[in-house]
């Protein structure tokens, strides 16, 4: 096994078979991005009160870990695991090993944490780590913030007006007898002590028939948090004798969820799929009530949490087969039990992933990766010129009328999941006539005989990659680049559309009216839009609705109006709705235009400025340390190709960005890409925050299984 780097400082690992290979991505990751690799093993152990601080919040982190339980049902998780598979994640776990002994970040010694080694067990964990923090968690916020509206008594017509078509079951008198307990932890906390905050990307693929190479072309930006450091993905090139991978890793896990080898590409973007239901449980005594005339006691599973300098703490959780209560069963009462469909999942995705290296052709690749048990959204290419797109997911299979939005009453056997639904029921496509598909995080459902995404986010990036891929039919790689930054709205075509004969002639409203629905930094248009864009929604939804207050918060302390936005657009977009309580639209337009008429107008990048922030750290030491970079401006917003989000949520400020772009060619051997930082996570290295600059101007360098500047040493 050989390891050098390019002169980017990607690794490139040689090897003369298969686990050869990964036990030099083993030991890259360990080497680069142990501190990363640390830190969210410690957090998925639900050990950080034991090993990092004793902090209540961090406590509260600690038992959301616990009560998921993803460090159980290793052992069958293990047995899911090809032979090849399982030698690779053993050489893997060798190669972070042997790294480790040589050496652990030095940040660990200021908390007295000395590691165990690197197991397994470990990828397992991080493979379902990835899949359900803030994704499949968004979807299981979203529908306990439902029940909250219900509790709140929002009259029905409002619930079916905001989630139109998924309310299937929906029995308000019995969801308002349930007994909700306090959110254990928000999703964005978890970033603050390492865990990576996820929800949006693009991904799409072109057929040669459409592109100047004649050969297709993929592209893929994944929307992550990017005001951390290091970035969550970890690039590297994997050679043997006849074979290379090129692409994006997870520092803990082998394999390369987005890349490409000598025949195929593919990329990966969230899907939304609904894979997380609650059941309303009947408890008494420790017990739950099944149909006909059963009282099945609950299985207990008590968890120690050690702290430092204070006393341990017991949980106690309360589980059956519709997954763990949020509540004591032995205090009468309703209360709900979740599940998320892949929480003992791992295995067959490794295997999957892992599989593709030997993958060559599109349709194959659909097979394989539709395996995968999380919920993505893969596209893919091969050098015989086909594309196609297929959803990956654990889908439930629900009676009748179910989404799985609302939870059912847990004693009706009829409303237990009644297995999953086949790869080949689930949204695909193979070759699609237009020449191009793209996903973008919206509505999938016509493209599969199942429909497994009840909410989603809006298709207002997707239909505008589509537009500008429709009007070009000699793509290159340049073309896409462009399109990586693209910042025009959609969204804000369709509301402009309506609100531009009610501005005022005044200077702002002149502003306004000119605008070209582009979120650049200097634009003061889209600043004086977004504006009005939020006095829009507490007009609609807080007055005499959810209340401002509830808005408010929802606005400033949630992801809920940056994950789900489609749902409350669809309303205010309404001609007419319920919730603009007998007024008209254009009143309600007024009164917004109104609350923004006094304000000085600013450029859209005045407040996009973020700071990258060591992970680690978290911004605590002085800025001429280095450990911290900015502050960068973040172009775009929430719906175009280049997302933009900057928004404050659990007392800090977070991002929704394109933490890596990457696009292939397959007429090269190549992948261009860029990242939000660099390879490693030592400050002191040259590879800190190496990209950098590059991210932040658009630029792209080439990763070649055969660089031609030639390596420098690892």
């Amino acid at each position: 096994m050989k390891i050098s780097r390019d002169r980017r400082g990607i690794a490139h690992v040689e090897g003369k078979d298969l686990p050869d290979v990964f036990m030099g991505m083993g030991y890259a990751h360990g080497k680069d991005r142990a501190l990363q690799m640390l830190l969210m093993r410690i957090l998925g152990r639900g050990q950080g009160s034991e090993l990092l601080e004793s902090s209540d919040e961090m406590l509260g982190i600690d038992i959301f870990f616990r009560k998921m339980n993803w460090t159980g049902h290793m052992t069958q998780e293990l047995e899911m695991l090809t032979p090849e598979a399982k030698n690779i994640c053993g050489a893997y776990c060798e190669g972070v090993n042997l790294a480790l002994s040589e050496g652990i970040p030095w940040e660990f010694k200021l908390v007295g944490y000395k590691p165990d080694p690197w197991s397994m067990d470990d990828i397992f964990l991080f493979s379902r780590m990835m899949g359900y923090l803030t994704l499949a968690q968004s979807q299981g916020e979203m529908e306990r913030f439902f029940v909250e509206m219900v509790q709140a008594g929002v009259a029905e017509e409002k619930l079916q007006e905001l989630f139109p078509g998924i309310l299937g079951g929906l029995d308000i008198d019995l969801l308002k007898k349930v007994k909700l307990q306090e959110r254990i932890i928000s999703p964005v906390s978890l970033w603050n002590k390492a865990a990576p905050l996820m929800m949006a990307s693009n991904n799409w693929v072109v057929s040669g028939k459409k592109t100047e190479s004649g050969k297709p072309i993929l592209a893929n930006d994944p929307h992550l948090e990017v005001n951390r450091l290091p970035n969550v993905w970890y690039e590297i090139v994997l050679k043997t004798q006849h074979r290379f991978a090129v692409g994006a890793s997870i520092p803990g896990a082998p394999g390369l969820p987005i890349g490409r080898n000598p025949n195929l590409a593919w990329g990966a973007t969230y899907t939304f799929m609904d894979s997380t239901d609650s059941w309303i449980e009947n408890c008494q005594n420790g017990k739950f009530f099944r149909e006909p005339d059963r009282w099945v006691p609950f299985r207990v599973r008590k968890e120690v949490i050690q702290r430092k300098k204070k006393e341990p703490q017991e949980i106690i959780f309360y589980e059956n087969d519709h997954g763990v209560l949020d509540g004591d069963p032995n205090k009468p009462g309703y209360y709900l039990s979740t599940a998320w469909a892949p929480a003992t999942s791992g295995g067959v995705s490794i295997t999957n992933l892992l599989n593709m290296w030997h993958v060559k052709t599109v349709q194959e690749g659909m097979d394989v990766l539709g395996r995968v048990e999380t919920a993505w959204n893969f596209v893919l290419a091969d050098i015989e010129g086909n594309i196609g797109y297929q959803m990956s997911g654990m889908m439930p299979k629900r009676r009748e009328g179910i989404s799985g939005f609302v939870p059912l009453p847990g004693w009706d056997p009829e409303n237990d999941w009644q297995g999953f639904e086949d790869l080949k029921n689930l949204p695909r496509i193979y070759n699609p006539e237009q020449g191009y598909f793209v996903t973008a995080n919206q509505d999938l459902n016509a493209f599969g005989k199942a429909k497994p995404i009840n909410v989603v986010m809006g298709p207002y990036r997707s239909d505008r990659i589509g537009d500008l891929l429709a009007r070009n039919n000699s793509l290159t790689t340049a073309d896409i680049y462009h399109m990586h930054m693209d910042v025009y709205s959609k969204e804000a075509e369709i509301f402009m559309q309506k609100l531009t004969p009610l501005i005022p002639d005044t200077p702002w409203g002149h502003i306004l009216k000119k605008w070209d629905m582009k979120y650049t930094p200097d634009s003061q248009g889209a600043w004086l839009f977004e504006k009005f864009y939020k006095a829009l929604r507490e007009e609609v939804f807080g007055t005499n609705g959810l209340g401002v207050g509830v808005t408010c918060f929802l606005d400033e302390h949630t992801g809920i109006f940056n994950d789900f936005y489609l749902n409350f657009n669809r309303v205010m977009a309404s001609e007419t709705s319920v919730w603009f309580n007998g007024r008209k639209r254009e009143d309600v337009y007024k009164i917004a235009l109104d609350k923004i008429a006094a304000l000085t107008p600013k450029s859209w990048g005045e407040d996009q400025q973020i700071m990258l922030t060591h992970i680690f750290f978290s911004g605590k030491l002085p800025r001429w340390l280095g450990f911290d970079r900015g502050p960068v401006t973040i172009i775009g917003n929430r719906a175009t190709p280049h997302q933009g989000q900057i928004f404050e949520s659990a007392g800090r400020k977070t991002t929704f960005a394109p933490s890596y772009r990457m696009v292939i060619d397959l007429a090269t051997d190549e992948v261009n890409s860029v990242l939000a930082g660099g390879p490693s996570d030592r400050r002191f290295s040259k590879w800190y925050c190496s990209d950098l600059f590059n991210w932040i101007h658009g630029k792209y360098k080439k990763l070649s299984p055969t660089p031609t500047d030639g390596y420098v040493k690892f």
